[in-house]
């Protein structure tokens, strides 16, 4: 059997790089052997080396590890640092939507579908206020609609709506792709945008909690009204430490909570810190974001803030949402309504292959196409 030469120094970063090393030494008994040079893999065991590892196989064969960067603007931050290392889930989880994109800039072309005017259409010298009501307007999300929606549940599912109903492209997943094995981190990052006038997208970490995930979208979506392509790590707290993190905070907070609206709540001298979980109900947002509008009003000081911010995120921390639920629905959310109905569409009228489309929608049979279809109204 033919061995192959790979650089012991290059399997240790794949090791590194898995985030799982003890699951991969029990899964290659000779992986010691090789990491010492005692011996060498044979072809088939470094692709199913590479496969166990989430490693391109080509990179197994370089003669020094590779410097893999996020392919746009990482403005993480936690705890005050910035997250150094993107791991293969968050890496893969972009190469797979800028997929997905470019699909979608070709569809929209070819159909004649009109540039969204509203990417990059602001800046950073905006006052929040004034990007906010802008955003809004064009999405036509009124504070009454969330109101109105009995669960957090249904605020979000309405606020995707809005946003898809203008063009962006707005994906929701726990998982990477359809692997149900591969779990996404909250506090790797919770969202991240691709602008592009024809298919601007946004995704957002399901893992989180659906309160979470409302701020992430907002957050996002301040990103594609300054045209900028950026994962984020979306939070409240005091300061961020990047400047457009902080105004996209600052627009997604009054889109979600205008001060307007919240200080019309806030009736009386009574103890505003008793009414956080009322108000975080009446606006669909977490309590987090609802603290951090109390001190936007003056109503609590940053030494309250700052303390009830950190109490309130220990609870909410075993709070975050397992996955499951109906396939058809899940899958649709994780897609984007609006791409899964365009590749359903192409697919059935010839414009895109069968094998194509199945790669891009994560599925394997026709079967599933067919009942995803009828969900999504396209197959009758």
């Amino acid at each position: 059997m033919a061995r192959v030469d790979i650089k012991s120094n290059v399997l240790q970063w794949a090791l590194i790089r898995s985030g799982d090393s003890a699951a991969l030494q029990q899964k290659f008994p000779k992986l010691a052997d090789w990491l010492a040079g005692r011996a060498s893999p044979s072809l088939k065991q470094i692709e199913d080396f590479a496969r166990a590892s989430r490693v391109p196989v080509g990179f197994l064969f370089l003669k020094e590890p590779p410097e893999e960067h996020l392919p746009i603007a990482d403005l993480r931050t936690f705890e005050g640092r910035g997250v150094q290392t993107p791991t293969p889930d968050l890496l893969d989880t972009i190469y797979l939507c800028q997929r997905r994109q470019a699909w979608y800039q070709e569809y929209a072309e070819e159909t004649g579908e009109e540039p969204r005017d509203f990417i990059g259409s602001t800046s950073l010298r905006a006052p929040p206020e004034k990007a906010a009501a802008r955003i809004g307007s064009i999405l036509g999300f009124a504070v009454a609609d969330r109101k109105a929606c009995p669960t957090w549940s249904d605020a979000l599912r309405l606020f995707v709506e809005k946003a898809e109903a203008v063009g962006v492209l707005v994906m929701v997943s726990g998982v990477v792709g359809s692997n149900n094995t591969r779990k996404l981190d909250p506090q790797e990052f919770r969202g991240f945008a691709l602008a592009d006038k024809l298919a601007p997208l946004v995704f957002i970490n399901g893992a989180d909690t659906k309160a979470a995930q409302m701020f992430t979208l907002a957050h996002e979506l301040a990103h594609l009204w300054l045209g900028e392509s950026a994962v984020s790590n979306a939070g409240l707290a005091v300061s961020a430490m990047q400047s457009v993190e902080a105004w996209c905070n600052s627009v997604a907070a009054e889109l979600l909570v205008p001060l307007v609206e919240l200080r019309k709540q806030l009736v009386g001298d009574g103890q505003v810190l008793s009414k956080v979980n009322a108000l975080a109900r009446v606006f669909k947002v977490s309590t987090l974001v609802i603290l951090r509008r109390l001190m936007d009003a003056g109503r609590i000081n940053r030494q309250q803030f700052q303390t009830a911010y950190e109490t309130e995120v220990a609870r909410l921390v075993g709070l975050r949402r397992s996955g499951g639920g109906n396939f058809y629905l899940t899958q649709a959310a994780r897609l984007s309504r609006r791409f899964a109905r365009a590749v359903v569409t192409s697919t059935l009228e010839g414009q895109t292959l069968y094998r194509d489309a199945f790669q891009m929608l994560g599925i394997k049979k026709e079967q599933t196409f067919r009942a995803l279809g009828e969900r999504l109204e396209v197959v009758g």
